[in-house]
């Protein structure tokens, strides 16, 4: 018998669980060999369009400014977001090895908290990065100096390492009785609390005051950040400046939308409102599809990114054909 998948033998010499299993996907081998392979290619394009965009800023010094500096980060995010969920996720589609221990589940919800909290605070100060570079233009240059932006960057990591550690110590410091298998494709903050013993009303009123604290609140500073953008926009006289102010925030509009949207619905909703398979579709959106999205958005709406690709990909065929 698969200790991956039946429960019961993990729990004969032990009081509390000390594995857990992920449920399966569907009874349909078909099914879940179709769902395989489509988030094994969103996987393969989420890794190398972010790599690409990364090694493109890095080798390309006309890039070397704030908005690309914080779109870098962006993208190492979410390198290590889907290399954090997905591979785990696509062995528990195709194998019956499904497990995962007690000390493997925690690690990848703290990395998986660490990547999402960062990236709510990473797309905030993108946000005011762009508030400042339209509205206050003659400023920018030393309001938005490598010292602000690098310590930007390290608040908005140090923030989500901090809630990381906190949120997955709070949970795994329970004890879990049983059942073992999590209703999820991976250790997700809701459904792992769910197998927790006894009254966990404590831990879900602390997951509900992290995700408004942390998900609303840099929320909250993109919208004051556009509100501004807008309003400077509307009184600039020239049709052509409009444009080009819009055009340099319509590509981070649309990762705010796509990431928020999702996340909001599956944390900030009522409890009475969710269901496995909803929460599931949600996860696999903001895990596998936002992550694939993002450098495509990016490199399609920016001239200067795929301006750096083409030269990027130009570089390394030379340095082939040289060898």
């Amino acid at each position: 018998m698969e200790m991956s998948v039946n429960c019961s033998l993990w729990q004969e010499n032990s009081l509390f669980v000390k594995h857990f299993a992920f449920s399966k996907f569907s009874e349909v081998p078909g099914e879940c060999f179709l769902l395989f392979t489509l988030i094994l290619l969103m996987f393969l394009v989420s890794l190398t369009g972010n790599a690409l965009i990364t090694l493109a800023i890095c080798t390309s010094p006309a890039l070397h400014t704030p908005m690309y500096f914080f779109l870098a980060n962006l993208s190492l995010l979410e390198i290590g977001y889907t290399c954090t969920v997905i591979p785990k996720m696509l062995q528990s589609l195709v194998s019956e090895a499904r497990g995962i221990s007690r000390e493997g589940c925690a690690t990848q919800m703290f990395f998986f908290t660490l990547f999402g909290i960062t990236e709510c605070c990473l797309l905030a100060a993108m946000a005011f990065d762009r508030c400042i570079a339209i509205c206050s233009p003659l400023h920018y240059t030393t309001r938005m100096s490598r010292g602000v932006c690098a310590h930007l960057a390290m608040v908005s990591w140090g923030t989500g390492c901090i809630v990381g550690l906190g949120q997955t110590n709070f949970i795994f410091s329970l004890n879990f009785c049983g059942p073992c298998e999590i209703d999820h494709f991976f250790c997700d903050l809701p459904p792992v609390l769910a197998l927790a013993c006894g009254d966990t009303s404590q831990n879900e009123a602390a997951i509900f005051v992290v995700a408004i604290l942390c998900i609303s609140s840099p929320f909250l500073l993109i919208i004051y950040s556009y509100v501004r953008i807008l309003v400077a926009v509307l009184v600039m006289p020239s049709p052509e400046g409009r444009h080009k102010a819009f055009s340099t925030c319509s590509s981070h509009l649309l990762v705010v939308t796509l990431f928020y949207g999702s996340g909001s619905i599956n944390y900030l909703r009522p409890k009475s409102s969710h269901s496995p398979g909803i929460d599931k579709l949600l996860a696999l959106f903001y895990t596998a599809v936002t992550s694939m999205l993002n450098p495509i958005i990016y490199s399609l709406r920016n001239k200067e990114v795929k301006g750096a690709l083409r030269r990027t990909l130009g570089l390394k065929k030379i340095l082939i054909m040289n060898r």
